[in-house]
């Protein structure tokens, strides 16, 4: 559905750029060589102009068309990176990837080497003042014409990641009047803006009325109705300033545990879920929230297999929801953290969660990745194996890898003439 959406923009584009040419060619008295008729003197001829006013013998003139705008230039400024990327350069591009330190060249050389398409910001990541921040996210992407998505977990409250965010955070929200969600989250969105990140992490759509529950400070409200509310006021307020993210789809709260150290599980039904804990995910993707995070929860009756995890949860999303952007995992290594045997090989998981329709992979790597048991080169050899022999489709790896370049490229084409 994303390459469908995608494709049609992009003929759009090619279409306004030819009525762009077209137009200029009208702009000349004619084709190259011919010039209009002149009087002896060279003055242009008092009988030069159209040959007849006759309606029957003037040709056809093409509607004027719209320039294109950002979006539409970086879709077709993609597809022209997108036919020069191997595959193994699609599959790196998939990954948004942390590493430890404030270091701009550290950054830069780490990307430089494992080419994301993103990075994520944690605690350790943030220097201080706004200004030292914006520095190390303009410094280190090392492709201006393509800069890394910076991302960060921004919720406010519990949850921060910048301390000069002193906007609310959901555990005062909720109690709060619903419009002070749109002011609150306009206020972080800002400050995330000035700082060089694109993306915010931020907008817990998750329902839970239990105090006891690790997710019951950071969600929006402890009913579905005041949930959907404040998460569709949420994503207005970040909306033109940053990317906003919806998490953790399908919805923590109904299993219980907390998803970092196991893999909460639920018997709700598919029909229970779309009225209870669905509503501020449906409510989200209407206001225009641009990626969803797919929690690693199991909801057995739907499906065996996590939702980071399940073809059929990716296909709620896009079919039932009618989400058109961008899928990203919660944390991958969470999988691994989990205890579960069959989660314990990290290739397996990425091929898993990309074949059921991921866009892109989560990890928050630690500064020696083998300590947690990741090789990202043999990883990505892994998947591209996995494209080549069938297990992934390689059309959707170009769909993703098109989506987060349009992505990436987007604030770029923004800053143009």
């Amino acid at each position: 559905m994303v390459r469908t959406r995608m494709a049609g923009r992009l003929l759009a584009a090619a279409a306004a750029i030819a009525g762009l040419l077209v137009t200029a060619g009208c702009a000349h008295a004619g084709p190259a060589g011919v010039k209009p008729p002149t009087s002896a003197g060279g003055a242009v001829s008092p009988s030069a102009g159209p040959a007849s006013t006759d309606p029957g013998t003037l040709e056809a003139q093409p509607a004027p068309q719209p320039e294109p705008g950002p979006t539409e230039r970086a879709q077709a400024w993609a597809e022209v990176r997108l036919a020069q990327m191997s595959l193994a350069e699609k599959v790196q591009s998939l990954f948004v990837l942390h590493i430890p330190g404030t270091d701009a060249s550290a950054f830069r050389a780490f990307a430089e080497q494992n080419r994301p398409g993103g990075m994520i910001l944690m605690s350790d990541n943030i220097p201080s003042g706004t200004a030292a921040l914006a520095g190390l996210t303009t410094a280190a992407s090392p492709d201006p014409e393509l800069p890394l998505l910076f991302a960060v977990d921004q919720e406010g409250g519990v949850v921060s990641r910048l301390d000069a965010d002193t906007a609310p955070g959901a555990d005062q929200l909720k109690h709060d009047s619903v419009s002070d969600t749109y002011t609150s989250f306009r206020s972080r969105a800002a400050l995330l803006r000035e700082a060089g990140i694109q993306i915010n992490f931020g907008v817990v759509a998750d329902v839970s009325a239990d105090p006891g529950s690790f997710i019951y400070d950071r969600v929006l409200g402890i009913d579905p109705q005041a949930a959907a509310e404040r998460v569709a006021q949420a994503v207005r307020g970040e909306s033109g300033l940053v990317l906003s993210t919806l998490k953790h789809f399908p919805g923590h709260g109904a299993g219980v545990g907390d998803s970092h150290q196991l893999i909460p599980q639920t018997a709700l039904s598919r029909a229970n879920w779309r009225e209870r804990y669905g509503r501020p995910f449906a409510a989200g993707i209407v206001a225009g929230a641009e990626l969803v995070m797919l929690g690693h929860l199991e909801y057995s009756d739907v499906d065996a297999q996590p939702a980071s995890l399940s073809p059929v949860w990716h296909r709620i999303l896009r079919d039932d929801l009618n989400f058109h952007g961008v899928i990203i995992s919660d944390d991958m290594l969470m999988l691994q953290h989990s205890g579960i045997d069959e989660y314990r090989n990290p290739s397996e998981n990425a091929i898993r969660a990309l074949a059921a329709g991921t866009t892109a992979l989560l990890y928050v790597l630690p500064a020696d990745p083998s300590t947690v048991g990741i090789d990202l080169g043999a990883m990505v050899a892994d998947i591209v194996a996995a494209a080549l022999t069938g297990r992934i489709d390689p059309a959707q790896v170009d769909d993703a890898a098109r989506a987060l370049l349009v992505m990436r490229r987007t604030p770029v084409e923004e800053k143009l003439p």
